[in-house]
């Protein structure tokens, strides 16, 4: 079988407001999700599907794409969710899904579904690129967001994103002379990002704020000492804290770590970013969060 293969991804900056057009910068991750194909001419017009989480199955299903019904499968409501996007995509590509080939799909997700790195937004980028489509709009009609994570699935590199007036990206070096003094712990739970994209959207925003946020990117881009990037993670927090009138995750879960903790994403659950401190570790693992990267672990830069 041929594979295509997206990386998934971690937001360092403008998460929430990057919705209204704040400038994002992101980097993939060194998993991500593998996508696997083979095309039979065999006069069925079907899909079988096959899903694995770490090399594990997770979801099959067997699809009739001339009719558009599930005819097997283990999981409906997954099953059903994945019938639409491959309908969405034979409406965006001239070859796929159109004649009377079987195809054989298979992915397998690299990471554990709850760590929130991507498994829809590199699901997108896979299929959008084995149908030679828009994988942005093809986002945009299946599962709505900004498209920063299609941004890094499609580039496989550093990103600086915005989404408005229109979606434009730019591939960045970003390797800060700190990067191995750069830790991410993961909260032990996925945060919704629906939700919080729908509590955030309740707020009334200003164009103001927003461009705070862009700034704020900038500036991390060009920084290259840990102290300055610090306060620059310590502001970003408590900007987002003061918005949305929610306590920040320091506040809430490590008040007395000696070193910044930002959110990474939508606030509430994925992961964390902090600095290293003298028994990091230990004081991490005691509060019950065991998943603890170091920079060259998890950043596939």
């Amino acid at each position: 079988m041929n594979a295509i293969f997206s990386p998934g991804k971690l937001m360092l900056t403008s998460e929430y407001f990057a919705i209204d057009g704040a400038l994002v910068l992101a980097v993939p991750t060194r998993l991500g999700q593998e996508f696997f194909f083979e095309e039979k001419e065999d006069q069925k017009s079907l899909v079988f599907w096959e899903a694995f989480h770490q090399n594990k199955p997770w979801l099959r299903a067997v699809i009739d794409y001339k009719n558009w019904q599930v005819l097997e499968t283990n999981i409906p409501a997954g099953a059903e969710f994945i019938l639409q996007t491959l309908k969405n995509v034979q409406e965006l590509s001239s070859t796929k899904f159109r004649h009377t080939l079987t195809y054989h799909l298979k992915t397998n997700l690299q990471f554990p579904p709850d760590f929130g790195l991507g498994s829809s937004s590199t699901l997108m980028n896979n299929l959008a690129e084995w149908a030679g489509i828009d994988p942005f709009y093809l986002n945009t009609i299946s599962l709505g967001g900004s498209g920063y994570d299609i941004a890094v699935a499609k580039e496989k590199t550093a990103v600086l994103f915005q989404n408005k007036p229109e979606i434009r990206y730019e591939k960045v070096n970003f390797a800060p002379s700190f990067k191995n003094d750069l830790i991410f712990i993961h909260l032990n739970q996925k945060q919704n990002s629906r939700e919080g994209i729908s509590f955030y959207k309740s707020k009334k925003r200003s164009q103001k704020l927003v461009d705070e946020f862009s700034d704020i990117t900038k500036k991390v881009l060009l920084c290259n000492e840990l102290d300055i990037f610090s306060q620059l993670m310590t502001n970003h927090e408590q900007k987002i804290s003061g918005f949305l009138e929610i306590p920040t995750v320091k506040e809430r879960l490590f008040p007395d770590s000696p070193a910044f903790v930002k959110s990474l994403g939508a606030w509430g659950g994925d992961f964390v970013m902090s600095a290293k401190f003298g028994g990091f570790k230990d004081y991490f693992w005691e509060k019950g969060f065991t998943t603890v990267f170091e920079w060259s672990d998890i950043i596939g830069l």
